[in-house]
């Protein structure tokens, strides 16, 4: 009994570590495996029978397939039980124990006195082991390292394999190298039957197959036109779920009728290349000649993405073949198309537009496939690659926000990628890593590679250090199916399972169409220079059009005709576009459009200003929810109670400091069912410890209370977010966030100001120029903590000269001074730059971003000191009705009751007032010295700069900042003030007062940053 209780248990170790599904170590395989004799004979059947099922039943298949061929090769109480069995004995009466083992039961309880001794006859043979578990590894080697061999280049000029060539061979010779040493099988084995471990699907229903077929198998699923990753992923259910669509015997077979419609696909984006190039033959198009199977790819995943219930699908993609996505993905009229090769013709409305391949647009139609209305928008970008694709994601996570679809069941984002910026820009990683944040997820990706196997002129040994481009991709646990874009059957497989799995599991998904670019980086441009024998290649291949047709036309799936008919159908389509694009006079930027405000400009008095302050009672509700602490239940930070405390004794007194200013601001939009959005690097209490908008209870992990969103049973919803550690990503999402829905309010915050310039890519491109380019509006509001507090060069400026260098308008140019001087001025601007110094003030700026009648982005210079500053905090008098924003706050004491006595005026913006004002004061200069802070930087207010001057006809003009002198406000207030005093007629100028010009925007020592300030505040008011 003892003798088979330790075979039982060794039995069942060789049972679990088959079912795990990878090959024993030796110490595994020598605790596991008994000895033996022979490799046909086997232990009694009362110790196997346990295990008859499952994995093990691969072991008792074995030998009964031995008994049938010869009853003597097994232990003789094997023989009795298949004899018993064949006569129709159930396994429990079909077992006939021995007399010795009958002993050994009866007498269990008898003492031991003496080592157990192993019959041998009863010991599994170890070859029969190591076969199956040599098919098992061999399994596993090609689902793991299969895609290294699969044939992906339609060239054939080079191999994705990065194998060395010893382990390649092993695959080749079906060795599988694990654990220092070689399972092997020779040739005769070929022909063995193996029993089918459950870890694998090519068997169908069929459980057993030969080595040689299961290998065909495995190479014709893994090694021929697609290679699949996905063994990396530590999920076995979602592992398993990509084993069953690849492996299943017959799963990627199309019908007839599924092959003419992959056909006219592609033959639809061919022909529409080829017409361009006979038309427009100079002009750059970055065709998509070489990956033409693009267009078929993105309608398979639209398709299959239909028939799951996504509504809307929102597409980010570089310049090379977005022209062909629109006309054949997204249909847009070809005529508008053509238009844009017309260097002719100007645009009808706004905007100066941009190049045809940047271009965006929004579409609603029938998807014919699911006979379901989809709306398609293409986000309009720029040259710089990957920068559009968290604005893809932001602008899919609002879409998903304002519809209620909190699983991404409705909308869904899918961004084309070309190889080289895949793997080069660092963007990807972070749009990557907001995939499954809570407040930046969009429920999966679908990305598209579109792999030249080149960059511009740069082979892929030179560009990346990875084995793929996409191996980016893996650290989010993103299937990855690499797949010969000259096989369209195989790239429709794909793309349906990316979309399945999208669907399925909510996750990002990667397809890497393995191509390559016909002509150059653009249709000017001459490849051989630097990729010679590449394109020696191309030249001679044939495009994958042709390819499929003659297939087709050699399965029988089309005839002859047919094809003719289909091409000549679609040509006289792009004849009669052309012919119709030549009627055109104007081009219509409008129509370009991927963010359309449907509605948002009707009724709307573009020159009207409306009101911004709110009733005094809203003001108390909001101070009053936002100052009390929650439930007794909750148990709040000692800290935060005194902060508190000390918002309700502010709120008693009809004042707000910075923290409450912004509190009103956001709650009297709720309030008005405006939703509220702010993001970015710890603004949850705020980077320094000022906002605290999110309570954590202190003995309950994840318990948290936002009172803002307490405030009103019918409110908005507000959302306060800490984002990832990054600008780059995380802003350009938020733009995306922003240009979804005019009714919002969405906000950025950069933990310091000066970490603004990592984003500095989605601010140029997408932010200052954005609606110059694609008439793309936007309220974005961008916070950027500045100010010098002698925290060294990296925590001190904003870099508020490269927002105010960035404005449009002309420092030369005095405006009309009419009714709509200011608002006029907002309309035409490209966007806002302001530095306040006063919580109502920032309350009245940051409503205005809602209360006009369009919509522009906002740069706002926020403090850091005044957060807490004593003399930063307002009235509730300049927060009710009858309040406003005001662009410059000009002085109200002493100097401004004797205007004419004053000597000097400062202009300044920001923090520097108060201390100007101290100092001032310290020097008892009150009745000479004036001091106006300009709170509106940009639009510059001309007008109101004027009347100040007109104010004060005798005082010098200096205008004073901490930043240094090539910094700050500067170099773009200077010219404006000449043109006031120009428009004044005075012999008059202005002086700076300020830091003298620096490398580096702040000292890194804080007593030589006290200096030079004490200098300035001296300088600024020593009369001369």
């Amino acid at each position: 009994m003892f003798r088979l209780a330790i075979f039982a248990g060794r039995m069942r170790t060789v049972v679990a570590v088959t079912r795990r599904g990878w090959p024993l170590s030796p110490s595994e395989r020598m605790a596991a495996t008994p000895c033996c004799q022979s490799r046909r004979h086997y232990g009694s059947p009362a110790a196997a029978e346990p295990f008859l099922s499952g994995s093990s039943g691969v072991y008792v298949e074995e030998m009964y397939n031995s008994w049938l061929q010869n009853p003597a090769s097994v232990h003789k109480s094997w023989d009795v039980f298949f004899r018993n069995t064949d006569q129709g004995a159930p396994p429990g009466a079909a077992y006939q124990a021995p007399p010795g083992i009958r002993t050994a039961v009866s007498t269990v309880s008898a003492p031991i006195t003496a080592a157990p001794q192993f019959d041998t006859e009863n010991m599994l043979s170890t070859k029969v082991i190591d076969d199956h578990l040599a098919v098992q590894a061999i399994i596993r080697s090609y689902q793991v390292r299969g895609h290294f061999k699969a044939q992906l280049d339609p060239l054939n000029i080079s191999r994705t394999s990065i194998l060395t060539d010893h382990v390649d061979a092993l695959l080749q010779t079906y060795k599988y190298h694990t654990i220092g040493r070689y399972y092997e099988l020779e040739e005769p084995d070929l022909d063995r039957v193996f029993q089918l471990p459950p870890t694998t699907y090519i068997g169908g229903e069929e459980k057993s197959l030969t080595l040689r077929e299961i290998i065909n198998r495995l190479e014709t699923i893994y090694c021929h036109h697609i290679g699949v990753e996905y063994m990396f992923i530590n999920n076995l259910e979602q592992c398993d779920w990509i084993k069953k669509r690849f492996e299943t015997p017959g799963v990627s077979a199309l019908t007839k009728e599924e092959k003419r419609r992959l056909m006219t696909r592609v033959l639809r984006s061919t022909r529409f290349e080829e017409f361009l190039a006979k038309k427009w033959s100079s002009e750059k198009r970055f065709g998509l000649e070489g990956c033409e199977v693009l267009v078929p790819a993105m309608k398979t995943v639209i398709d299959v993405s239909s028939s799951y219930g996504v509504e809307s699908i929102i597409f980010g993609m570089p310049h090379r073949g977005r022209l062909d996505v629109l006309a054949n993905v997204c249909r847009k009229p070809l005529e508008q198309i053509f238009c844009q090769f017309d260097s002719k013709l100007e645009a009808a409305d706004e905007g100066s537009g941009d190049v045809k391949y940047h271009l965006g647009m929004s579409h609603e139609r029938i998807n014919r496939s699911t006979n379901k209305n989809i709306r398609l928008a293409v986000v309009a970008n720029p040259s710089h690659l990957e920068a559009v694709d968290p604005v893809v994601q932001g602008k899919t996570k609002a879409e998903q926000y304002y519809r209620g679809d909190t699983e991404g069941k409705k909308v869904m984002s899918m961004l084309i990628h070309g190889d080289a910026a895949f793997s080069g820009q660092g963007i990807v990683y972070e749009t990557f890593h907001l995939s499954d944040l809570p407040a930046y997820t969009t429920h999966g990706t679908i990305h598209i590679v579109v792999n030249n196997q080149i960059g511009f002129t740069t082979d892929p040994r030179f560009s990346r250090s990875s084995a793929y481009c996409t191996d980016v991709a893996r650290v989010v646990n993103a299937p990855i199916f690499h797949v010969n874009a000259d096989d369209p059957e195989a790239v429709m497989h794909v793309c349906k399972v990316a979309a399945e799995w999208r669907a399925e599991w909510g996750k990002d998904v990667v397809v890497d169409l393995v191509c390559y670019r016909r002509n150059g980086h653009n249709e000017i441009d001459e490849p051989m220079f630097t990729q010679p024998l590449m394109y020696k290649k191309i030249k001679q291949t044939p495009n994958v059009f042709k390819k499929y047709s003659d297939q087709l036309i050699g399965e029988g799936v089309i005839t002859q005709q047919e094809y003719e008919e289909e091409v000549a159908k679609y040509d006289k389509i792009c004849e009669e576009a052309y012919a119709d694009a030549k009627k055109e006079t104007a081009i219509q930027n409008r129509q370009w459009l991927d963010s359309p405000w449907t509605g948002f400009f009707e009724g709307l008095d573009t020159m009207k200003l409306l009101p911004t302050g709110i009733d005094e009672e809203t003001l108390k509700h909001i101070g009053n929810v936002f100052s009390k602490e929650p439930s007794e239940e909750f148990t709040l930070h000692g800290g935060q109670k005194r902060i508190l405390k000390a918002r309700k004794e502010m709120i008693d007194n009809r004042e707000a400091d910075w923290a409450l200013g912004e509190a009103f601001t956001f709650g009297s939009l709720l309030k008005a069912g405006i939703h509220v959005r702010l993001s970015g690097q710890d603004v949850q209490r705020g980077t320094f410890s000022h906002r605290h908008h999110v309570l954590h209870d202190q003995k309950r992990d994840r318990e948290t209370y936002t009172p803002l969103n307490h405030l009103y049973p019918d409110q908005a919803e507000y959302v306060v977010c800490n984002s990832s550690l990054s600008e780059y990503g995380v802003l350009g999402f938020e733009v995306g966030y922003s240009i979804t829905n005019p009714n919002a309010l969405v906000i950025w915050e950069g933990q310091f100001g000066d970490f603004a310039n990592t984003a500095q890519c989605i601010i140029d491109q997408f932010i200052s120029s954005g609606q110059t380019k694609w008439i793309r509006q936007s309220n974005l509001v961008m916070l950027l903590p500045h100010g010098y507090e002698g925290m060294g060069p990296e925590h001190s400026s904003a870099r508020l000269e490269r927002y105010l260098q960035m404005s449009s308008d002309d420092p030369d140019y005095f405006p009309p001074m009419d009714e709509n001087f200011e608002i006029q001025q907002l309309y035409d601007i490209n966007w806002f730059v302001c530095n306040t110094t006063t919580p109502a003030n920032f309350f009245h700026v940051m409503r205005r971003q809602i209360t006009l009648p369009f919509r522009k982005p906002l740069v706002m210079m926020t403090p850091k000191s005044l957060l807490r500053h004593p003399d930063a905090k307002s009235s509730f008098d300049d927060m009710i009705e009858g309040t406003r924003f005001q662009r410059i706050i000009p002085d109200t004491g002493t100097a401004s009751e004797n205007p004419e006595e004053v000597k000097r005026i400062l202009f300044c913006s920001g923090k520097i007032y108060y201390d100007l004002l101290k100092e001032r004061a310290k020097k008892e200069l009150d009745s000479k010295i004036a001091i106006t802070r300009v709170e509106q930087l940009t639009p510059f207010p001309f007008d109101l700069i004027l009347a100040e001057l007109q104010k004060y006809p005798q005082a010098q003009i200096s205008w004073v900042q901490e930043e240094h002198k090539n910094g700050g406000s500067w170099s773009y207030v200077q010219p404006r003030f000449n043109t006031v005093i120009k428009k004044q007629g005075a012999d008059r100028f202005v002086k700076y007062v300020g830091r003298h010009a620096s490398a580096s925007t702040a000292t890194g020592n804080k007593q030589a940053h006290i200096m030079e300030h004490a200098q300035l505040l001296k300088k600024a008011v020593t009369l001369k």
